[in-house]
This record gives structure tokens, C-alpha cells and sequence, in this order.
């Protein structure tokens, strides 16, 4: 991956003929000097900036089908309109649009003067590029904390955040609509709960056209080349610098990025472009919707229910897919509750003393019975021995 660096190497090669024929000639002496500084000049200055054809096709798949998908909008009037709509959302290939993303964010980033200028800095010679350049392929991450990264990344986040909510605001009207043409006075209604012509036919055709690669449109894809090449400021875009971590897809476009800041991103240079602009999350979300799209189309009846397919799995999807990969995910937090006023003072506390349990007196001893009376006269007559038997 070692661009040749032809102007570099024929400077030397004069300073040294002509430092050869130099001798007893101040002319000639003066002349080799220059020379000889000249390629010194051009050794220590990085090539350059070169960023392959293919990164800039990629780039222009993404960018165009985002902003078709991004004009659509709701208010069908036929069904035809519904079914040309669904032929143009689902003629997209997964991977092609993850890698595209990807792509389209490694130009955004060379929009950034500060980055571009940043990463240059640090290439003093060859040797020191070529290192630097291997480490990048090896660690992408390592892009990130080069000069300038963070506005370079509040360039590309920015840039895509406002697509995206572009295509959810499109997605909001189309899904929107279908609830809309299946109310009773909705005059579309007529044809809106009638039955989709030809269902299974027009599901197997979108699983065809995903199938097909999209070809970039020419002047798209000429337009984002020349931005890469331009050093800066040459598309209108702005943003606020952001501090890391970034998501992978970012991540990747900045190592993209750099690489081709220091002319290591040609045509020469395909094999780690292309492995760069692989992204795990994009393409396994957009394959998934993908299925739900297939899903969707095979039980929908209605033509209504296409329209909510095409808002919610193409549409919507794409909106989705692209914040998850080139978004950070929000981060909740939870803090202390600070009261506004000093917390009352604690109650103090009811010491409450045992009251002993009253003494008990021993009891009183029993009073002896008192004496029995003398018995009368009669009860002695009765209880005499023999008197009950003499009566």
C-alpha cells in the first residue's frame, strides 16, 4: 500500500547529477543546493489527498436513495402511486446502503480543514506516514484521537442526524395517511380498503429488485469525489465538534478519512477502503427490516396497508437503521435529589421511665371462725344418742 512518489525521486536523483557536475562551478553549486532542499521539502510533505473512485459511489448510493426515500410523503391519490412507491423503496440492497453510510461519512469528515490539516501534521516523512497508516488499518479507533477528529465528527454526526430526521418526518406522513384514507368521509376510501392487486405477485418482485445493486448516479458521485479531494469546506455543511467515544460507523469514517488525508485511500488502496466501510449494526438492522418489509407485504390485503408498509419498513426503517449506526445512544442518568431547604431537625426522643409495679402486701392471716353457740334445749332433745330411734 506504498503510493510512488515519482516527483520526490527524480528531485533527488537531479540534486545528485547536478551535485555531481557541480565541482569548481558556483553555478552549478547553487542550482544542486536548491535541488537538494527541494527534495528534502518533498520528502517531509505528505502526498496528496486520494480517496478511491469506488468510496465515492458508495457515497453517492446512500446520499441519493436517503433523499428519495426522504421526498416521499403521504396524500396517494391512487393506488398506482402506492405501488410505484413501493417499487422504488424496496430496490435497495442491505449492504449496499450500510456500506454507503459509511462511505458518505468519510467525505463529510474531509469537510473538516482542522482534520484534514491535523492528521497531515503528523506526517513528517515517509517512514512516519506508512507507520501511522498501518496502525490506523490496524486499529481504526485510533483515528479518533488524532487532530481535529472532533470536528471532523460534529461535521459528519451533525450532517446525518438532519437526513435522518428527514426521513422520519416522511415516514411520520406516509404512515400518517393510511390511517387517514380508512375514515368514512376519507374520498379515497373507496379504493383504499380494496383488496392489492396481484399480492403475490408484487411481493416476489420486491424481493427481486432487493437483490440488484443501485448504480450511482453520475453527477452525485462526481460531485462527492471532488469534495473529498478539495481539503475542506466544499460542501455546505456545519456542526459542532463532538468529543468521543463515536459509534462504529463513525469510527470507521474517520480511519477512512485519514487514510485518504494522507494519500493512502486510492485506487491502490481498495482492499482496506472497502474492509472500512463494513459496519455490523447498519447492515443487521437494514437486512432485518428488510424481512419485516417481505412480512409486511405478504399480509397486507388492503392498499392502505402497503402504504403503512412502505412508511413503517422502508421508510421509517432506513430513519432507524442509520441513527443506530452513526447516532451515540442517550444516556440516562439518575442523580441525588438536592432539597431546596435545609431538612427540619430530627424529633428528639421520648425517654419514658418504667413505673415499678405497686408493692403487694402479704395477705392478711384468716380470722379464727367464731365460737360456735351453745345449742338450744330442743336441738339437744334431737341429738341425744337414742332419740331419733325412741321416736
Amino acid at each position: 500500500m506504498r503510493p510512488v512518489f515519482g516527483l520526490s525521486v527524480a528531485t533527488l536523483a537531479a540534486a545528485a547529477l547536478l551535485a555531481g557536475c557541480a565541482s569548481n562551478n558556483p553555478a552549478a553549486e547553487a542550482e544542486a543546493e536548491a535541488a537538494r532542499v527541494a527534495a528534502e521539502i518533498a520528502a517531509r510533505t505528505p502526498p496528496p489527498i486520494a480517496l478511491n473512485q469506488g468510496v465515492a459511489e458508495a457515497a453517492a448510493v446512500y446520499r441519493a436513495f436517503s433523499r428519495d426515500m426522504a421526498a416521499l410523503e403521504g396524500g396517494f391519490t391512487n393506488p398506482d402511486q402506492i405501488q410505484a412507491a413501493l417499487r422504488r423503496g424496496a430496490a435497495y440492497d442491505p449492504g449496499q446502503i450500510s456500506r454507503g453510510l459509511v462511505a458518505y461519512a468519510s467525505i463529510l469528515a474531509l469537510q473538516s480543514p482542522e482534520f484534514v490539516a491535523g492528521v497531515r501534521s503528523l506526517a513528517g516523512d515517509r517512514t512516519t506516514r506508512e507507520r501511522l497508516v498501518a496502525d490506523i488499518v490496524a486499529d481504526p479507533d485510533l483515528a479518533s484521537t488524532l487532530p481535529g477528529a472532533d470536528a471532523a465528527a460534529g461535521l459528519v454526526m451533525t450532517t446525518l442526524s438532519a437526513d435522518i430526521d428527514a426521513l422520519s418526518r416522511a415516514a411520520n406522513s406516509i404512515e400518517n395517511d393510511a390511517y387517514a384514507i380508512q375514515a368514512r368521509y376519507d374520498p379515497r376510501r373507496s379504493w383504499g380498503v380494496a383488496e392489492v392487486p396481484n399480492r403475490e405477485g408484487r411481493l416476489e418482485a420486491a424481493k427481486v429488485s432487493s437483490a440488484q445493486s443501485m448504480l450511482p448516479p453520475a453527477a452525485e458521485a462526481s460531485r462527492l469525489f471532488a469534495a473529498a479531494h478539495s481539503g475542506g469546506d466544499a460542501l455546505p455543511i456545519s456542526g459542532a465538534p463532538r468529543k468521543p467515544p463515536y459509534p462504529p460507523a463513525v469510527v470507521n469514517a474517520l480511519a477512512l478519512a485519514a487514510l485518504a488525508a494522507l494519500g493512502y485511500a486510492g485506487e491502490n488502496a481498495r482492499a482496506n477502503t472497502d474492509a472500512l466501510q463494513f459496519d455490523r449494526v447498519s447492515q443487521g438492522c437494514l437486512s432485518m427490516s428488510k424481512l419485516n418489509l417481505f412480512q409486511c407485504l405478504a399480509a397486507s390485503r388492503p392498499n392502505y396497508e402497503d402504504m403503512f408498509c412502505i412508511g413503517r419498513h422502508i421508510v421509517r426503517d432506513l430513519a432507524t437503521c442509520s441513527r443506530g449506526a452513526a447516532m451515540p445512544a442517550p444516556i440516562v442518568t439518575v442523580s441525588d435529589v438536592i432539597p431546596t431547604d435545609p431538612p427540619p431537625p430530627a424529633p428528639k426522643p421520648i425517654i419514658i421511665t418504667p413505673v415499678p409495679p405497686p408493692a403487694v402486701s402479704p395477705p392478711a392471716p384468716a380470722s379464727p371462725p367464731p365460737p360456735r353457740p351453745a345449742p338450744s334445749i330442743t336441738e339437744k332433745l334431737n341429738t341425744e344418742p337414742g332419740r331419733a330411734a325412741a321416736r
